[in-house]
């Protein structure tokens, strides 16, 4: 059986990507230097050694080479023949990027790329040497043929000092060659690998599910060796021997498992934790979901009129089940936000060397987790709140220290849950945003009223977004353009969050991007103005009141709500929404929350909370931008989803 190279391209893309987050990660730390120099020059290495195994079995000889390449200078390094100087460290994160562009462009045909090129000509001068000018080949061993037996004989390598570790595949493994090369490296993670049988280079061409066997020498407890080398994944069977040599009656033979023999396996009872899905079936099954929902509440309330007990129960037990669904294909598309937030790290670095500033940079809570389908869309906001807290933010290190800062600037990318939402923060400890500055630039571009002498906060996000207002003195690669906080705030509102800003002169400043867990299904508080239905997404109502009693009062020309002697801004969304007729006599409240502030919606009437389905909404060009969705309510009827940064954007 022979390896499609296009069947498995996007889960080794996938693999190889995490690698090269590793990397990455491990170069910034070994530039950053420490005590543990070594353990991260060891897991570049590692990283390097992985993607060579991986390409050379789908066949992606160029960037095998260009790997090889690196990890030989990578292995001077380490053998100290070569000092991590600033310029090596250069070099290595140019060599990362053209790594990362190879392996996004590879295939079994492709040449090595003129970034790699260029790349490995760079190492080569800094390590005092030149490049060959192309990638040499490598002779690689045979590998064993198909169904043949791999015999141990009496020089075995496996005999000797050390825990021999017994290793089957499943025998639906994707990428075996891949799978027991990785094995092999999680084990190396842990202690030393004296010998494989068959050897490394046999098992990474492997194209058939394997059995093998390698001689560890470690302290890790068996149940570790065992969990390192399953997360591997694909693995059906793991043995630890830790007599420290190879019985014969064991040993006797190890053997590739045939593909005759594959169908009997699969028969066999094992236990699969994990199986890899395409996110677009996910997708699909959370468009279904969302359809039996609203199908379910056609069918609850068309039950409540018949008055049939037997029915009724049914319906309550079926209701349940498909909230269980529902819980559980929400949950299956859950991901940790460190798959993101992880490529910032070498982002930040760039940027701080290219505008000659030092930052100390900081990442919390990234095991926090959020829908998938949004962390895919965070990374772009991120990059706008990093990027300006670099350049705008964060000052240069003699201005730090003349002000008593130390000169090093402190820069936080933190997750954090609050009840039904993701909080995503960009804090620094910088000067703060110039209020007089953005004040003037906003009075002069029209935006605010002449008579005005201070902006609060939500008064300053609102001018620091507006298309084209920047308060940069010269355009530069990173910002000045005036397009970074606006191109935040219309990608949060897309996704139905809303942005917070806290500025403290001299103190920093804090940008926080609340979004939904998820953006398929939300719990809202229908509510009625005029003849149509409005949907209040529940992550943003605090509580109900009724209209009248005194609450409401006349201050400074606008009704205010008076809640728990604390003034409340009021708006009425009959008069947003231009619905025309007089209102009823009894009137609700809703008290909306965004972040710590709080205001008033005057509606005419609450029809209840319902879970509802979020589907896309096209507002008309010069309509109100007031609304982040739209659902179709159990009796068939559509609703608007009101987007609530945008309706108290004025108050």
């Amino acid at each position: 059986m022979s390896l499609d190279p296009a069947r498995y391209a996007e889960l080794f893309r996938t693999e190889s990507r995490e690698q090269l987050a590793t990397m990455n990660r491990s170069l910034l730390l070994l530039e950053q230097g420490g005590a543990d120099d070594q353990d991260s020059l060891s897991a570049v290495f590692r990283a390097v050694h992985t993607v060579k195994g991986m390409c050379a079995t789908m066949g992606y000889h160029a960037v095998a080479e260009f790997a090889h390449e690196l990890e030989s200078l990578l292995d001077r390094v380490r053998r100290g023949e070569l000092a991590h100087a600033p310029a090596l460290m250069d070099a290595l994160f140019a060599a990362a990027d053209a790594f990362e562009g190879g392996l996004d462009s590879a295939s079994d045909t492709s040449l090595a790329t003129p970034e790699m090129t260029a790349a490995l000509q760079r190492l080569h001068d800094v390590a005092g040497g030149t490049a060959t000018g192309e990638f040499r080949a490598r002779p690689q061993e045979p590998m064993a043929a198909h169904g043949a037996l791999v015999d141990v004989a009496a020089t075995d390598p496996l005999d000797g000092p050390g825990v021999i570790v017994r290793v089957r595949q499943s025998a639906d493994a994707i990428l075996p060659g891949v799978r027991a090369f990785l094995a092999v490296e999680k084990l190396r993670a842990i202690g030393a690998v004296m010998a494989t049988s068959p050897t490394e280079e046999v098992l990474r061409e492997a194209t058939t599910p394997q059995a093998f066997a390698l001689r560890l020498v470690t302290t890790a407890s068996a149940s570790a060796i065992e969990a390192a080398v399953r997360s591997a994944g694909d693995v059906a069977q793991v043995e630890v021997d830790a007599s420290g040599q190879v019985r014969r009656s064991t040993r006797a033979t190890i053997a590739v498992v045939r593909e005759g023999e594959a169908a009997a396996v699969r028969a066999a009872s094992r236990t699969t934790r994990f199986v890899r899905m395409d996110l677009a079936r996910l997708d699909a099954l959370m468009n279904l979901m969302g359809e039996l929902m609203i199908t379910r509440g056609r069918l609850l309330q068309l039950s409540a009129g018949i008055g049939d007990a037997a029915l009724d129960d049914t319906l309550q037990h079926a209701s349940r089940l498909i909230a269980e669904l529902q819980t559980e294909i929400i949950t299956a598309r859950m991901v940790p936000v460190w798959q993101v937030f992880d490529r910032f790290p070498r982002l930040v670095r760039d940027a701080a060397r290219q505008l000659g500033k030092d930052v100390n940079f900081v990442i919390e809570g990234k095991d926090i987790e959020l829908d998938r389908s949004l962390l895919d869309e965070i990374g772009e906001p991120v990059v706008h709140l990093l990027r300006n807290a670099l350049d705008h933010g964060i000052e240069a290190p003699e201005v730090r220290v003349a002000a008593g800062k130390p000169a090093a600037g402190r820069l936080v990318l933190s997750a954090a849950r609050d009840r039904a939402s993701v909080l995503i923060r960009v804090s620094d400890d910088g000067r703060g945003i110039d209020r007089a500055k953005v004040l003037a630039r906003a009075q002069a571009a029209g935006l605010v009223d002449a008579t005005v002498r201070e902006l609060d906060d939500e008064q300053l996000l609102r001018c620091i977004a507006h298309p084209g207002l920047s308060t940069a003195e010269q355009v530069s690669d990173l910002s000045g353009r005036g397009v970074g906080v606006d191109a935040v705030q219309t990608k949060v509102r897309a996704l139905g969050g809303s942005v917070e800003l806290r500025s403290p002169p001299g103190l920093g400043t804090t940008m926080t991007v609340r979004l939904p867990i998820t953006l398929a299904i939300v719990r809202a508080l229908l509510a009625r103005a005029g003849t149509e239905c409005y949907a209040l997404p529940l992550t943003h109502v605090r509580e109900t009141l009724e209209y009248g009693g005194g609450a409401v009062q006349h201050v400074k020309g606008r009704d205010v709500l008076v809640l728990r002697d604390e003034l409340l801004p009021l708006l009425d969304l009959r008069q947003v929404v231009r619905q025309g007729g007089a209102p009823g006599k009894a009137r609700e409240i809703v008290v909306i929350e965004r972040g710590d502030r709080r205001s008033g919606l005057v509606v005419d009437e609450l029809l209840g909370q319902q879970e509802i389905v979020v589907k896309p909404f096209d507002a008309p060009r010069e309509g109100l931008a007031l609304f982040s969705g739209a659902t179709i309510l159990a009796d068939g009827a559509p609703a608007l989803i009101v987007d609530v940064g945008s309706l108290f954007q004025g108050t």
